[in-house]
């Protein structure tokens, strides 16, 4: 099994994951638009963990708009995509864990366990942007989130969509040159 084969295939066929991401950008917008709304910081956090569950469906959606394929018959590494994003799950006890004891701040948790795990997407596509964004996105929202308060947390959903686009747009960079050019790696 020539592994660098594998992996360029699933960027390929499932063009770096972009499907999922524009479903993610969705969400975080939706998010963006709880934040901005003039109810409790308690209810703020469980519509934003309620939104998550259109991130599935979104992607599938998107997934057929771009033609993207998510299911990798055939191809060895086709379930490790989906452990490598159930693995986010895991880390959602801190978000909940945020939620009570530090409600101002599960926003923040919630959007540095998103950027931190794109990180093994980069090997799983044999992507840069994702070893690039990854931690870009973990320390900028540390850095953002000392300055901000109460009101203004609607600007860390804000900048999660921003991330989001700007790797959305590395990645199809990264795609194009791989679909155009085999022997790019």
């Amino acid at each position: 099994m020539d592994l660098l084969k594998v992996k360029k295939e699933l960027s390929i066929k499932g063009k770096n994951g972009i499907a999922f991401l524009l479903a993610g950008a969705v969400v975080w917008l939706l998010i963006m638009l709880i934040f901005l709304q003039p109810i409790t910081i308690y209810q703020k956090n469980i519509f934003m963990l309620f939104s998550t569950g259109l991130v599935f469906p979104l992607a599938i959606l998107a997934s057929k708009l771009l033609n993207a394929e998510w299911k990798f018959e055939g191809n060895p590494l086709a379930s490790l995509g989906v452990y490598l994003n159930v693995a986010q799950i895991i880390y959602f006890p801190l978000v909940l864990w945020a939620i009570v004891n530090s409600p101002n701040e599960a926003v923040y948790f919630f959007a540095v366990i998103v950027g931190a795990h794109f990180f093994p997407y980069g090997w799983f596509y044999n992507a840069k942007p994702y070893y690039i964004m990854a931690p870009f996105i973990t320390v900028a929202f540390m850095v953002i989130g000392w300055g901000l308060q109460g009101e203004r947390l609607w600007l860390i959903p804000m900048a999660m969509v921003l991330f989001l686009v700007i790797l959305i747009g590395l990645l199809y960079v990264d795609y194009k040159k791989k679909a155009l050019h085999p022997d790019f790696h």
